[in-house]
């Protein structure tokens, strides 16, 4: 039997396991758990106990964020034979990930802020740079294993010693058979001026940005202790289209957060058209255990269902208004698998006939619920 990896949450945990997997004896499972949200943590629990089921014959490890919360709910269940906490120590070899063609490479991990919702940081300590070396050797390896892009992962990559600007110059410079360079989620905050200008120069930087905005109210940003308030959203967006015509931009969003007020939520909502985002990640507000959040006056639950659903509802509609915007034009994509694949800008797009690795400019002819639809020039 060898060994397997099931893991929650984000692309870093899956670059992780990676580097579990190279050290653990055979028969082993390693469930790398998130904790996120409280869903997150129960479907760790799940994945668990359906992996017990399955192999019971395995050794199960438990590893992750949940884990590193709370080691001892997860040593007592029956199912775990070895729970597996992090060493905050500084890591010294980035690990990679490959998704199809797509492959995640981690290039920091944990998080020196403290915002009220979050238990991340008591996960994973504060922000620890892997060194450069290690960073460009992983990248060379998914390089030459067949990866078409490289994709830039962290919990807070922007926190990177010497700027992320500079990192990623450092790469593309180093390794001029990156031809693909795309980023995870970046920190509105710390956007520098060497990543800016490298979005206007590089065409090799991929045209898409996911950003941690949270929320679009001011108020509640400030009891969500972020570093930013709407204005400092909006003006970075402006600065990134400025740099590169035709960047599209993503968001993480929170909907139904202690104290938020109808007008707050429509203040949310809103932040969609004025950052102009068309990728909105939104979270129904999840009370982690020993978070100022936690102890705020709390919504309904109802209440933060519907205000989640709303704001998904509209996110939809910008998303579909700017699919629909593409039709006619053309756009460099990347083939993935089974015929499908993403835009630079990151649209979905299906291309029949077209094979996977296969890249070059797509005539957008029309659209599915899902995909942009075109055929290679």
């Amino acid at each position: 039997m060898s060994v397997e990896a099931i893991t929650l949450g984000c692309r870093l945990n899956f670059a992780e396991s990676e580097a579990l997997k190279a050290s653990a004896p055979e028969g082993t499972i390693i469930v790398n758990s998130c904790a996120v949200t409280n869903e997150a943590v129960r479907q760790t629990r799940q994945a668990i106990r359906k992996a017990r089921r399955e192999q019971p014959h395995a050794r199960i490890v438990a590893t992750g964020c949940a884990v590193q919360l709370d080691p001892a709910a997860f040593a007592a269940m029956p199912e775990v034979d070895e729970v597996q906490v992090r060493d905050f120590a500084a890591p010294t070899v980035a690990a990679g990930f490959r998704q199809r063609t797509r492959s995640f490479v981690a290039v920091q991990t944990g998080c020196d802020h403290r915002c009220t919702f979050c238990t991340i940081w008591q996960a994973r300590g504060p922000s620890v740079t892997l060194p450069y070396p290690s960073v460009r050797d992983a990248v060379a390896r998914e390089l030459d294993g067949g990866a078409a892009e490289i994709v830039l992962t962290g919990v807070d990559i922007t926190a990177v010693e010497g700027g992320l600007g500079r990192l990623c110059e450092r790469l593309l410079g180093d390794l001029p058979h990156l031809r693909r360079l795309r980023l995870s989620s970046l920190d509105s905050m710390e956007v520098d001026e060497p990543l800016l200008a490298l979005f206007a120069s590089e065409p090799r930087l991929m045209p898409h940005v996911h950003l941690s905005l949270q929320h679009g109210d001011d108020l509640i940003l400030k009891r969500m202790r972020r570093r930013h308030l709407r204005a400092d959203a909006i003006r970075l967006v402006e600065r990134l289209k400025q740099a590169r015509a035709g960047l599209s931009v993503g968001a993480d969003l929170i909907a139904g957060f202690p104290t938020e007020s109808e007008e707050a939520a429509q203040n949310n909502i809103s932040l969609l058209g004025a950052c102009g985002i068309v990728a909105a990640h939104v979270f129904p507000f999840s009370h982690r255990p020993n978070t100022p959040a936690a102890r705020m006056p709390q919504l309904a639950p109802e209440v933060i269902k519907a205000r989640a659903a709303r704001l998904r509802a509209a996110a939809t509609e910008h998303r579909s208004r700017w699919l629909d915007a593409q039709i006619g034009t053309v756009q460099h994509t990347l083939i993935e698998n089974s015929e499908k694949g993403h835009t630079d800008a990151f649209a979905p797009i299906h291309v029949a006939g077209s094979t996977r690795g296969q890249t070059g400019d797509v005539n957008i002819t029309g659209r599915t619920a899902d995909h942009l639809i075109g055929t290679f020039e």
